[in-house]
């Protein structure tokens, strides 16, 4: 157990009859390794990127209720009266007249 230890920290695994077999598994290694950090970085960008994205969302969401109170205000009666009195235009004193037709159709 000891030697065995002792000629892995001394790296001879690296050097011996089978070290190409060695060899290919700490190349092999190192490309997993290295692909699952990149997946990993990939994956966090991600995070960050829905992160910003929601806060936007919620920014336009509440720039969209704004914008809509404003509206339903402007569209109030007394607000429309308000700003057609600063053109000069009034609602009329006189109600208006109701016009009936009767059609002159014989009924068969």
């Amino acid at each position: 157990m000891k030697k065995g230890l002792l000629n892995i920290l001394k790296g001879r695994f690296l050097v011996s009859d089978d070290a190409p077999k060695n060899w290919l598994f700490i190349i092999f290694t190192s490309f997993l390794a290295t692909v699952m950090i990149g997946s990993s970085h990939s994956a966090d960008r991600k995070v960050h990127q829905i992160a910003a994205l929601n806060e936007e969302v919620k920014e336009l969401r509440n720039e969209f209720v704004d914008a809509r109170s404003d509206v339903q205000q402007l569209k109030l009666e007394s607000t429309v009266m308000n700003i057609v009195a600063e053109k000069g235009l009034f609602p009329s004193q006189v109600p208006p007249k109701q016009i009936k037709v009767k059609s002159n159709k014989k009924e068969e």
